[in-house]
């Protein structure tokens, strides 16, 4: 379970954020691809081909795969769970690129230059409902893709097809499908940063308590439903910083979805949790993430360099919590 959100800094840069909720410890860190790779698919006898070098969270797993990222070209997508929802195709199809629905994720991220462009390139892929190594099966996901115009895409694959759509309000969570967050937006018309105008009740006027009241009603719950809600109202109000400012910015915004260890158990016992926080600059080509067991900000930038190695980079991080004393 995750929650994503796109953000304009004050000049019109570009961000996309998101919280990784899970119970499965993934260990992701991050990774910068380089250009020009060619990746073994975990689809039988498939292979695909990365282009444009990107830097994300990721892991080795024979191969690398990386759950969320932005590209030399300032194309940013995160992948997030999808269950109960997502339909992959059964079998390969000669003549497309048939790939497992985690390694869509590098595949956006490595061949295309721009929201509208992925939509062309979509039309190539076949997702084939292949298991991951990490954890012994397909995973259902869907994806929310961003770029530095700001527009803003989902794409998600159902049992009636590949639906590849206008993202109007920059938010995504899991399921249900997308369409159904933004119809359940009605319910919420309500939501307002300032208070209530008080009422009169047959000449008994009634006041709210004070700053804050606009906000009644909104749920404060880890379904992703709420979420949802609670994500589109702190775009929404959240003022505008400076590009500098925009990711501790998206770092409060992200504060009202995290979700701690052991507030939300499901029913085999395991915990889901924010493992870490994710931050995607389109403009200047950064990627930021903050662990759940250390909040410190690390930052890797995508350089010449960098994106020029033969072979993936991977930065591990600390584990505790990283402290700056001050005597």
């Amino acid at each position: 379970m995750c929650t994503s959100v796109t953000f304009l800094s004050k000049t019109g840069d570009n961000f996309l954020a998101r919280t990784m909720d899970f119970g499965f410890e993934l260990k992701g860190r991050p990774v910068v691809m380089p250009r020009d790779q060619t990746l073994p698919s975990d689809v039988l006898d498939s292979k695909y081909h990365l282009k444009y070098g990107f830097v994300g969270a990721g892991r080795n797993l024979g191969h690398y795969i990386l759950v969320d990222g932005v590209n030399e070209k300032g194309v940013s997508a995160a992948a997030l769970y999808f269950s109960g929802e997502a339909k992959f195709a059964d079998q390969p199809k000669a003549g497309k690129i048939n790939i497992a629905p985690h390694e869509v994720l590098n595949l956006i991220l490595g061949n295309a230059s721009s929201c509208q462009e992925l939509g062309t390139l979509l039309k190539q892929l076949n997702i084939v409902n292949a298991p991951i190594q990490l954890m012994g099966k397909s995973v259902p996901l869907h994806w929310i893709v961003t770029d530095r115009t700001g527009e803003s895409d989902v794409l998600e694959v159902t049992e009636s097809g590949i639906h590849y759509m206008k993202n109007p309000v920059g938010v995504m969570t899991n399921s249900p499908d997308f369409n159904w967050h933004l119809k359940n937006l009605s319910n919420y018309t309500e939501l307002k940063p300032t208070p209530h105008p008080a009422r009169n009740y047959d000449g008994y006027q009634v006041s709210s308590f004070g700053p804050g009241s606009g906000a009644l009603g909104m749920p404060g719950d880890y379904t992703s439903v709420s979420r949802f809600i609670r994500t589109v109202y702190m775009r929404e109000y959240t003022d505008q910083m400076t590009t500098d400012q925009t990711v501790t910015e998206l770092s409060h915004v992200l504060n009202a979805v995290e979700i701690p260890k052991g507030v939300k158990i499901k029913q085999d016992g395991t915990e889901d949790y924010t493992q870490y926080r994710g931050y995607m600059d389109t403009q200047n080509l950064t990627y930021y993430m903050q662990p759940y067991t250390d909040q410190t900000m690390y930052q890797v930038t995508l350089t010449e360099e960098l994106m020029s190695k033969p072979v993936p980079t991977e930065f591990p991080l600390a584990d505790q919590q990283q402290f700056q004393k001050l005597n």
